[in-house]
């Protein structure tokens, strides 16, 4: 069954990545792994590049290698959000008495990932590009259109889910669940050394 994978990579990452060494992850290799009867076409990958605002230096140069490396993967492409960085005043839960309960943080939110995943979803449904998809995200805002996809459409969509638990909303729409467990993870790193067009990638050796 032709299938087109849609991945929300921040999703991925918190739930799935963040704490564990396998960050320099091969998704479409991930993706056969766990769907070994599908023939996966499309892999799209959907995030936001991290900048001086929004994490330090060593973060963005690590992002730009995997990044890099990530398209050097056939049939992956990546398709960018951006952060919105301002300040607001929040209240403290616990004030000291008689001191102001208001403090101002700044907040960093990514904007546009979940967007352009539906967008695309929904699009390439409607383009006849896949018989079926399948969402890596546990995010129960896609929960919209996913339902579209289905009901409106006709294909089957899936979730991978990253996190331990799945949203209510996700497991009541998606027409199956698959976890990401640690094994498939380790077992679908890129190797440590590649090529692009602009030069050798290497795997960052912290991460």
């Amino acid at each position: 069954m032709r299938t087109n994978v849609y991945i929300d990579g921040f999703n991925l990452y918190y739930g799935a990545l963040r704490k564990t060494a396998y960050k320099w992850l091969d998704v479409r290799r991930m993706c056969e792994k766990i769907l070994p009867r599908n023939q996966i076409a499309q892999i799209k990958y959907f995030t936001a590049r991290v900048s001086p605002q929004t994490g330090d230096r060593s973060q963005a140069i690590r992002q730009d290698l995997y990044l890099r490396a990530l398209g050097t993967v056939p049939g992956v492409s990546i398709h960018y959000g951006h952060f919105l960085v301002h300040n607001v005043h929040r209240r403290l839960a616990n004030p000291p008495p008689g001191t102001n309960p208001y403090v101002e943080i700044v907040k960093i939110e990514e904007k546009g990932s979940d967007v352009n995943l539906a967008a695309h979803l929904l699009h390439d449904g409607h383009q006849g590009l896949y018989d079926a998809a399948v969402v890596v995200s546990n995010d129960s805002d896609l929960v919209t259109p996913i339902l579209m996809v289905k009901q409106d459409l006709g294909f089957p969509v899936g979730v991978l889910n990253p996190h331990r638990r799945t949203a209510n909303a996700i497991r009541d729409s998606a027409s199956f669940i698959r976890p990401i467990r640690t094994g498939v993870l380790a077992d679908s790193q890129l190797p440590a050394t590649l090529a692009d067009g602009s030069g050798t990638i290497t795997r960052p050796h912290v991460w």
